[in-house]
């Protein structure tokens, strides 16, 4: 949701307001993740992250159960040893991922926002040695080749939900890109190939939106227009039932289609979390609620079949 306005750096242990301390490198780099397998894969999950205000707006539903996450468990018992978040905020030809040693930058790729948006850090640490597996199992899958990008940080489709969700900014973070000149079955194949990650204390998270038409947004208390909530209820049905295919090809498949996604930035991250569980995983929506008429929070969970 809108354009990228600028890079800050990242002084806070926290999302805070003006926080100036910085993480010591040494202590990010005793959490990155190995890739050693650990024993119990880890689910995937689809977040819709509505609009940057989520940062800040107590009266949004979404941003309550994002804060439950830690204490409601919702990724289960066990830290993940780092987060593979894939957001619609990232657009690139072919895939990328940012490899950063020391602290994510928090990037405000919004504008005309409150000015307290913009004193917003998170500096989750970086984490390079997944970022490097993610581009090795990325290109033996065919999906190469696979740029590193040594500068990017967080984009507000990444931080913004996580402040919520790991407000210690204590997890270390890569961020992998989007392809939208590809299709859905082009990013369910690419989350298959990053399957191994889940067996390895990776969170796989997508972020973006169930429905994202900037242009249909309402006000606040707007009613919830037929288009969306016909296609936000087509796309819970067929996520529940595990019609996967037709997800993949929503365009021909689902009401309103090209209404509800006239660009499909915000919706192949759910592509990509769906095809890292795999074909017969079991999908569960953990979320739903609406703001501004138009945009739809639905978010799922995609447990692997054992």
């Amino acid at each position: 949701m809108g354009q990228t306005q600028g890079r800050h750096k990242s002084h806070a242990k926290h999302a805070t307001l003006g926080d100036d301390d910085r993480e010591p490198e040494a202590t990010a780099a005793r959490r990155r993740p190995p890739t050693t397998a650990t024993a119990a894969a880890m689910d995937t999950f689809f977040l819709s992250h509505g609009s940057p205000t989520l940062s800040i707006d107590e009266t949004l539903p979404a941003r309550h159960f994002f804060q439950s996450w830690l204490p409601a468990a919702v990724a289960g018992p066990e830290r993940p040893r780092a987060i593979l978040m894939v957001s619609g905020h990232w657009e690139t030809a072919t895939p990328a991922v940012n490899v950063i040693r020391g602290s994510n930058d928090t990037i405000y790729d919004f504008y005309g926002f409150p000015k307290s948006m913009y004193k917003l850090k998170y500096p989750a640490p970086g984490a390079p040695d997944l970022a490097m597996r993610t581009k090795e199992l990325l290109e033996q899958g065919g999906f190469g080749p696979v740029k590193e990008d040594r500068s990017r940080g967080l984009d507000h489709g990444a931080w913004v939900p996580l402040m919520l969700m790991y407000p210690e900014a204590d997890i270390p973070v890569c961020q992998l890109s989007v392809q939208t000149d590809r299709d859905g079955t082009y990013h369910y194949n690419l989350g298959k190939a990053l399957a191994p990650l889940r067996n390895e204390g990776v969170l796989i998270l997508g972020s973006g939106s169930a429905t994202h038409n900037l242009r249909k947004i309402g006000a606040p208390d707007s009613p919830v227009p037929e288009w969306a909530s016909q296609f936000d209820t087509w796309l819970k049905d067929a996520l529940l039932s595990g019609r996967y295919d037709d997800v993949n090809h929503f365009e021909q498949k689902a009401p309103y289609g090209k209404m509800a996604h006239p660009r499909p930035d915000h919706f192949y991250p759910l592509h990509v979390a769906m095809g890292a569980a795999g074909d017969e995983s079991k999908a569960e929506q953990i979320h739903q609620s609406w703001s501004n008429a138009t945009l739809s929070y639905s978010s799922y969970r995609f447990t692997a079949k054992n």
